[in-house]
């Protein structure tokens, strides 16, 4: 049982496919955490959607469970941070309730918003007014995709937000975000870190729907009566701004310097630099976004399909393994990992294009598909997963190319998310990368972050750099391996030439 006055920080994580909870002191040592699972729903092709209630239900029960195991008191937590999924599409209406479920940052229904867009906006002037073109995942197509298709829910409109910050309405009854997520909607100016007027009313989207943008450690509200009743929180509890899952979960990793830099595979994968100024990439194939740390950005490249890709793979091809690791108490994941181990590097020829939602980073293709190349009779199960993990990493590093190309230092590489888990997925990225890469002790990931952030709000540090600085520490360091490095770099050439010659029958095949 901890000391009952001890002062604990809540950071929440409204995720792709669950909600997570962290409860930590000022000293970073974790309390009690609770996850929530929760799926989507994929009705039509390219269509993927959630219940934002849902996010809310389980987000209570989460809260309720981390104070109760934390053996500290709901008076004892001094702040609230939030993070999560970005991108994703959330309406309320007047009454604040929401209008449709949410149209999720997975979702690729919106080409034809994105090429109206880049026709009357232009891709130059787009760039320039919010420092990224458009994507199908962007929360600004979304809502012109409802516009268009939906009349009837967008005459209801009364309020746009992203996901965290719904939970933030339902916790506080305030309508806030922080700049580092709403620089994925399309709709922030990014370089002065407020939203474009120039580009809402393009796209005749009512400013009045948006709400207010801060720094993600300010303070936006506190706790409610009905929300504490919910939760056990007590109320008035302050609740920060928060960050979009990428800066949290930097913030989580400390990277918060020039220099450092953070290969994180979730669901989706993410290279993630620190940057002092606006940086952007000509051909808008990084997002340049806000950084959680005040007067600060960053770029970054995203792999749709990572963890995701291994994740299909598990759900569709290892039923048996999954109830291996329920029998044993051990973990698929690392079941398959350990499978994958037994095969050498490349994977005896077998290269995997990840591209199971599309892909962003470098391609901006939403009709690029997965594939497996070069199979044989030799090829076994293992010879499949380590080509997942491999072609993962081939993605990232197309995204860590971009970065060294902008001229931004990378002296440090850090491994986080499920990928870090893996003994064998950190030395495939070390390899490929040609540099070392280290994990970050007892990460938890954006909601570790965001209990970070909170702490900055709530007075207990005097900014982020100093939080991270007391509360992270940096775990072992893996070195690449030198017969693999020439391998990998032949394999990642081929990789690379394999998109180009299969990008006109991806987009045939889009039309069947």
């Amino acid at each position: 049982m901890q000391n009952r006055h001890e002062t604990g920080l809540i950071g929440i994580d409204v995720g792709t496919s669950g909600v997570k909870v962290v409860l930590i002191s000022e000293s970073g040592t974790r309390l009690a955490e609770a996850t929530r699972e929760y799926g989507y729903q994929q009705n039509k092709p390219l269509h993927v959607e959630q219940d934002p209630e849902v996010w809310w239900e389980n987000t209570c029960s989460a809260v309720r469970d981390v104070i109760a195991g934390s053996g500290l008191s709901a008076d004892s937590i001094a702040g609230i941070g939030l993070t999560g999924q970005m991108h994703s599409l959330v309406l309320l209406d007047r009454d604040g309730k929401v209008i449709r479920p949410a149209i999720l940052w997975s979702d690729q229904r919106t080409q034809a918003q994105c090429e109206w867009i880049t026709r009357e906006v232009g891709l130059d002037e787009t760039i320039r007014l919010v420092a990224n073109p458009p994507l199908t995942n962007f929360t600004a197509t979304k809502l012109l995709w409802v516009a268009e298709h939906e009349p009837e829910h967008y005459a209801r409109i009364n309020k746009v937000l992203l996901p965290k910050d719904y939970i933030r309405y339902r916790l506080t009854g305030v309508f806030a975000s922080d700049v580092s997520d709403a620089s994925g909607t399309l709709l922030l100016d990014v370089a002065n870190r407020r939203w474009s007027r120039e580009m809402c009313d393009a796209l005749s989207i009512p400013m009045d729907w948006l709400p207010e943008v801060f720094e993600s450690v300010e303070v936006t509200g506190g706790v409610t009566a009905a929300a504490a009743e919910m939760t056990g929180l007590a109320l008035g509890t302050k609740v920060v701004a928060g960050a979009g899952d990428q800066a949290a979960g930097a913030v989580g990793n400390g990277i918060v310097r020039p220099g450092i830099v953070s290969s994180t595979i979730g669901t989706s994968g993410v290279v993630f630099a620190y940057a002092e100024g606006v940086v952007k990439d000509p051909a808008g194939r990084l997002h340049t976004f806000c950084h959680a740390v005040p007067g600060a950005w960053h770029v970054m490249g995203v792999t749709q399909a990572a963890g995701g890709s291994l994740q299909w793979f598990r759900n569709e091809f290892a039923q048996v393994e999954q109830t291996t690791a329920k029998l044993i108490g051990r973990d698929t994941y690392e079941l398959l990992s350990m499978e994958a181990a037994q095969v050498e590097a490349t994977s005896d020829g077998l290269i995997y294009l990840p591209y199971l939602m599309g892909e962003r980073t470098p391609h901006l293709d939403p009709l690029a598909r997965g594939t497996f190349f070069g199979i044989t009779g030799r090829h076994q199960r293992a010879h499949f997963i380590r080509a997942i993990l491999e072609g993962v990493t081939f993605s990232l590093q197309d995204c860590l190319q971009l970065i060294r190309a902008l001229d931004l230092p990378i002296e440090q590489i850090r491994v986080s998310g499920g990928g870090a888990r893996s003994e064998l997925w950190k030395a495939i990225q070390a390899d490929v990368f040609q540099q070392s890469v280290c994990a970050v002790e007892a990460n938890e990931g954006p909601a570790f972050g965001a209990a970070i952030l909170a702490g900055v709000g709530a007075g207990r540090f005097t900014d982020v750099q100093t939080a991270c600085d007391t509360l992270i520490r940096t775990d072992e360091v893996i070195a690449p391996t030198p017969r693999n490095v020439s391998v990998y770099e032949k394999a990642y050439r081929l990789y690379g030439a394999l998109y180009e010659s299969l990008k006109p029958h991806f987009r045939e095949l889009s039309t069947w």
